[in-house]
């Protein structure tokens, strides 16, 4: 059986966490590969619903679950999560959740850069403010503390002097005091006990369980749209999102990440700042922002909605490798009379199939849309292809073909078993 790795094929928010959720009871590991804790997953099981921002979401199903190196880590966060999780009846233990020893830290003096920078900015990114963008600027900057840095405090000494020689001045120039290097040393010391027991080589364990033929689900967080190199640029994510960073991001080989999965939602939502070519500001925006509860799971921000983009899908399919999608929110477009599904756009009275990399070209594309009939019956909680009106089939089957990539998956709700299975991803 393959691999798969989950990827959001639009600006994030596709609806990953129900979907992983899903297929964690066909595999046997689950592995975050990139991100922080500026995305998140809400898991419904029953009447128990589980917000995550960091932690895999197999650990709710009991799997092993594998915090890989591409990510960086707020352990304070990853704590407070643990907690929640263990009120909801979830003990996270370290035979079920594992930190890359490698991962790199986000620490206090991040957020308030973070924060700092947004709040001083003319044109704003839109970030979370959580300290995600300079935790990975210092990864490269390699200055960075990483986890296995907490159980070295005469490393932890060196590491924070040196951060401090970069962070002073950017404090200052901002208008921030100075950070408390021993104050900082004393917080990473009383957390480390809590933290090192779940730091490993997570490269090691993955290629072992690899090699015993376990079966292994990466997930991606944010969206391929928001990707530092490939999306919107600059107004992406601090991290690659596309499914070439499950291998990079784990520390396993570029075979292992095996068959990718798209998540798509049935219209399109952004976060933040940034261009969005068919978003709609009328009453069929406010629909979908309304029926689809379009509310960010870790800002609470309201989602900008518009019509299913095929190109910028059909754009995703290509850069990420994708053999298959899974559709979300389908129900939430029930009722509309009319659908439109944005095929290409017009730049310039120039027809292009796809977004460009260029900020202003960007913002003056104009869609071009096809017009479908909708659809009064309801898709909601549909458990079989049958169970759909002819209209939503016929929209579903055109998406397939304006994307390249067949439909595998089709989530009716947010509940975990109002999915219709076409191509079993681990199967193929």
């Amino acid at each position: 059986m393959a691999n798969v790795t989950v990827i959001g094929a639009q600006w994030g928010d596709e609806g990953k966490g129900k979907l992983v959720d899903w297929l964690s009871n066909r595999a046997d590991v689950v592995v975050r590969f990139q991100g922080g804790h500026n995305a998140g997953h809400t898991l419904v099981v029953g009447d128990q619903v589980y917000k995550l921002s960091l932690l895999p979401s197999g650990v709710v199903q009991g799997k092993l679950s594998i915090i890989g190196n591409g990510v960086v880590v707020d352990p304070w966060h990853l704590l407070k999560e643990i907690g929640t999780l263990g009120e909801q009846g979830v003990k996270i233990t370290p035979d079920l959740l594992v930190l890359a020893d490698n991962a790199c830290l986000i620490l206090p003096l991040h957020r308030d850069l973070d924060q700092a920078r947004e709040a001083a900015a003319t044109n704003k990114i839109g970030t979370t403010g959580r300290g995600i963008g300079p935790a990975y600027e210092d990864k490269v900057g390699r200055r960075a503390i990483r986890v296995a840095d907490l159980a070295d405090r005469a490393a932890l000494e060196a590491k924070i002097d040196r951060l401090l020689a970069h962070h002073t001045p950017l404090r200052r120039g901002l208008g921030l005091p100075e950070y408390d290097g021993a104050a900082l040393l004393a917080e990473l010391e009383e957390m480390a006990p809590k933290i090192l027991p779940f730091a490993r080589p997570a490269w090691l364990m993955l290629d072992e369980v690899v090699k015993a033929g376990r079966r292994v689900l990466f997930e991606g967080a944010q969206g391929a749209l928001l990707d530092v190199d490939h999306g919107t640029y600059p107004y992406v994510t601090s991290s690659n999102t596309v499914a070439g960073q499950a291998a990079a991001g784990s520390g396993l080989g570029p075979k292992g990440p095996g068959y990718v999965l798209g998540i798509v939602k049935a219209y399109t939502t952004r976060v933040g700042e940034g261009p969005f070519p068919t978003e709609l500001k009328d009453e069929v925006g406010q629909h979908l922002g309304t029926v689809g509860r379009e509310f960010g799971t870790v800002t609470g921000r309201s989602r900008r909605c518009g019509w299913f983009d095929a190109a910028l899908v059909r754009q995703s399919v290509a850069l990420n490798g994708i053999a298959g999608v899974a559709l979300t929110k389908l129900d939430v477009l029930d009722g509309l009379p009319k659908l439109k599904i944005c095929t290409g756009y017009e730049l310039n009275g120039e027809a292009i199939g796809y977004l460009p990399a260029g900020l202003k070209a960007q913002g003056q594309l104009m869609p071009v849309y096809e017009e479908m009939d909708g659809w009064s019956e309801t898709t909601q909680g549909a458990r079989s292809w049958k169970d759909l009106p002819a209209n939503a089939v016929k929209y579903v089957r055109r998406i397939e073909e304006l994307i390249g990539a067949p439909v595998s998956l089709l989530s009716t709700s947010p509940q975990r078993d109002d999915t219709i299975l076409m191509r079993d991803p681990f199967q193929d």
